[in-house]
């Protein structure tokens, strides 16, 4: 305890008299005025702030000797004592108010905390000082228990910390700057877990600005609330430890990778409940063991970062360092993470280092100043979304976002992170007319510092996160995606393939008679399909804004429509890439998402939604134990093209390949209602050709139309293979077939 208590300040000298309580608040460095003072030798001068105390002495460190009694001095609430002590005293401050006493500690007694090296490592892009040093920490120095607040807020004149135990009053707490790096910081004792904080600044001129919430809160009141939660710190002991060493030991480009995109506030609803939120717990028991169920290696969220506006489904969030408060508390998430990964589920989180929202206790005009945005709107301020943009080219910004990643691979086990609108990080003119922006230092319009931080950020969270992925959702051409950092690329360990999704919805959506004509949307993605390793995404963003649902997309009657979906399905899990799903689209939700409802479940009574959801869960399990599905997916040696050209049947066909010579499976889709009947496909390999997946199978609520269970190669050359299968492919359909070289005696 004792090396935080302070030395005294100017011995000898009587610190100078204040006029107002507002003067000391706003000096900037009121321990020069609060606190144990020692005025001359062996006298010393305690200085207090109290507003609402009516008498207040200083009594001996057991609260029981009164040491000296304290004038009130000012009328606002100083307070000042003398006493006698050869050496600097050991006080506590007793308080009277309206017949309540009540003993506290002295936060102006005690010295600096952050070292030097402390503040230096809070701008280091690859040190984690930023949320093990700034935000609020709960202390215990030998049996003083409290809080160490620290913020980074350099052009504030004046910062107090205010909250439940203040009755928010900005005179009581302020707090003292650390000049080399912009710090302000102050222990508080006696303030205990889950009290609510804020931060009161004066911005540069003396204005005060709204009262902010901290930037690095682990907590937070949920909205339409702003507070931040005080936190004794991870309140969980984790038993996943062979998950993450497995998780360690995978090759994520080879592992099947099948992803269930969710919107926990709109998954399901308690409508007995006030149509309530589910919680993370809640959500544990009911969530995972569907998913698991449902045969998906990953779930991914969309934003929990606490976020003040529903409509923004978590994507303009506030406070990046608390999971929501709208599911449960901070040990409550981690508890979901965990059970996730006992069921063999890995969580990946949606995470926004784009921009902030302009709500008043967030980011924006942090301490007075454009200190987490820039200045100038052409390149701090998003046209699109009222939002802010970071400025990636300040180090303390570049390092609060590095270190958002690490903590959230770190503190919650999460194994994953898709990042967010990469693409308008990366271009100084994204959505932006002539004019509207401005050139970086060469004259182009590649944002250099947003490069810099995706750079960073990616080699932080491999490095401090063994098998963790990272996702770029970025939806132009930008070469090296995810491409080693040290080859020029960006780092990421995936990309979302856009393009290919674009391409085949545009496909899919035409009526049957017209898809000969647009033969090339299904083809056109394996120019470029192993470019990247790309995650194929049927998206939230797909179903919003009027774009319906995914059924809703398809052409046709009822039956057509879902025999479409079906085989489009097919087509995705069969295709390469990895996969991602939105939520409701694995039973064929019929009406767009909404985020303030739950998804139709009651859909599910019908055969024609069960169906889809069979189909989806039975990919699933193919996609999973059919290594020629899964191993290559990022390469150009696991596929090859059998039938690409027969536009006029609407009919594709490919082969994917294992690391094993004989992994082999093919896939046929024929995107028209008319069954074709002894359609021929050469194939690379002799034996018979089991048929794992055919959409168009009963159980899915197709016509039952197919091949038997398999079919067995012939010896008769076709589209250049030196084997073909005849096969009946069923209309509206995909037939997923993999070679069983040991049955029928046949032996390769």
């Amino acid at each position: 305890m004792d090396e935080h208590r302070g030395a005294s300040q100017s011995a000898g000298t009587r610190p100078a008299e204040p006029h107002s309580v507002a003067e000391i608040v706003s000096s900037g460095d009121p321990f020069s005025i609060l606190g144990p003072h020692e005025i001359s030798p062996g006298r010393w001068e305690i200085r207090a702030i109290l507003p609402e105390a009516d008498t207040v002495a200083v009594v001996d460190r057991d609260g029981e000797t009164v040491l000296a009694p304290m004038e009130r001095r000012l009328p606002e609430g100083l307070f000042v004592g003398t006493l006698s002590a050869s050496q600097r005293p050991d006080y506590r401050l007793r308080i009277e108010r309206q017949g309540y006493t009540e003993v506290r500690h002295d936060p102006y007694s005690f010295g600096t905390f952050l070292s030097p090296d402390d503040v230096m490592r809070i701008s280091d892009p690859a040190s984690d000082a930023v949320y093990t040093k700034l935000g609020a920490h709960y202390l215990d120095l030998g049996g003083i228990e409290g809080f160490l607040f620290t913020v980074w807020a350099p052009n504030a004149r004046r910062i107090s910390v205010v909250g439940d135990f203040n009755s928010w009053d900005g005179r009581c707490h302020p707090m003292r700057q650390r000049h080399e790096g912009g710090i302000w910081e102050l222990f508080i004792p006696d303030v205990k877990p889950e009290q609510r904080y804020k931060f009161e600044i004066a911005g540069p001129h003396g204005n005060l600005l709204a009262l902010k919430a901290d930037p690095i809160a682990f907590a937070a009141e949920q909205p339409p609330a702003t507070a931040s939660i005080l936190k004794k710190g991870p309140q969980f002991e984790w038993q996943d430890a062979n998950w993450m060493a497995a998780r360690s030991a995978k090759n994520h480009r080879k592992e099947p990778m099948s992803i269930y995109e969710c919107h926990l506030g709109s998954w399901a609803r308690v409508p007995e409940e006030g149509n309530r939120y589910l919680t993370y717990r809640e959500l544990a028991v009911r969530l995972i063991p569907y998913v698991k169920n449902l045969g998906f290696t990953h779930i991914e969220l969309l934003p929990i970062t606490e976020y003040p506006f529903d409509g923004s489904w978590g994507y303009q969030t506030i406070s990046l360092y608390a999971p929501t408060s709208r599911f449960g508390t901070p040990e409550d998430f981690a508890a979901f993470v965990e059970a996730a990964h006992a069921a063999g589920i890995g969580i990946i989180l949606d995470w926004v280092p784009a921009h902030f929202p302009n709500d008043p206790h967030g980011l924006s005009d942090f301490d007075g100043t454009h200190l987490y945005e820039h200045a100038d709107p052409r390149l701090g301020f998003h046209q699109d979304w009222g939002t802010y943009i970071y400025n990636f080219e300040r180090q303390e910004v570049m390092s609060f976002l590095v270190a958002n990643a690490r903590f959230w691979l770190e503190r919650y086990h999460l194994d994953g992170l898709r990042v967010d609108a990469v693409a308008s990080m990366l271009y100084l003119d994204y959505s932006r007319k002539p004019g509207e922006w401005i050139p970086n230092r060469y004259g182009g319009n590649e944002n250099l510092g947003a490069i810099d931080f995706i750079r960073k950020m990616n080699e932080v969270a491999y490095a401090s996160a063994p098998g963790a992925v990272t996702i770029a959702e970025e939806s132009t051409a930008w070469p090296g995606v995810s491409h080693p950092t040290y080859t020029g690329g960006l780092g990421f360990g995936f990309k979302w393939n856009m393009g290919w999704m674009h391409d085949t919805l545009r496909y899919i959506s035409k009526d049957p008679v017209f898809r000969r004509y647009h033969h090339h949307d299904l083809t056109f993605g394996l120019l470029y399909a192993f470019s990247e390793n790309f995650v194929l995404p049927l998206s939230h963003d797909e179903v919003v804004h009027g774009k319906g649902s995914l059924i809703g997309k398809m052409p046709g009657d009822q039956w057509q429509r879902f025999a479409n979906l079906r085989a489009y399905f097919g087509f995705m899990w069969g295709h390469p890439g990895k996969k991602l799903l939105f939520m409701g689209g694995e039973f064929a939700q019929e009406r767009e998402w909404d985020h303030d409802t739950s998804l139709d479940w009651h859909l599910l009574d019908s055969s024609c939604h069960q169906g889809v959801q069979n189909l989806v869960r039975d990919l699933n399990h193919a996609y999973q134990s059919i290594p020629a599905l899964h191993q290559r997916d990022c390469e150009a040696t696991g596929f090859e093209w059998l039938v690409a050209d027969d536009r006029d049947n609407s009919v594709i066909a490919w082969a994917r390949r294992g690391d094993d010579a004989h992994s082999l499976a093919v896939v046929v889709s024929n995107f028209t209602p008319v069954p074709r009947e002894s359609y021929r496909i050469g194939v690379p390999l002799p034996g018979l050709y089991r048929e794992a997946v055919n959409t168009d199978a009963a159980l899915y609520g197709g016509s039952n139309t197919g091949n038997l269970g398999g079919v067995v190669a012939e010896a008769s050359p076709s589209h250049g293979q030196p084997c073909s299968l005849t096969l009946t492919i069923p209309p509206l359909a995909t037939l997923i077939l993999v070679l069983d070289r040991d049955r029928h005696g046949l032996k390769i």
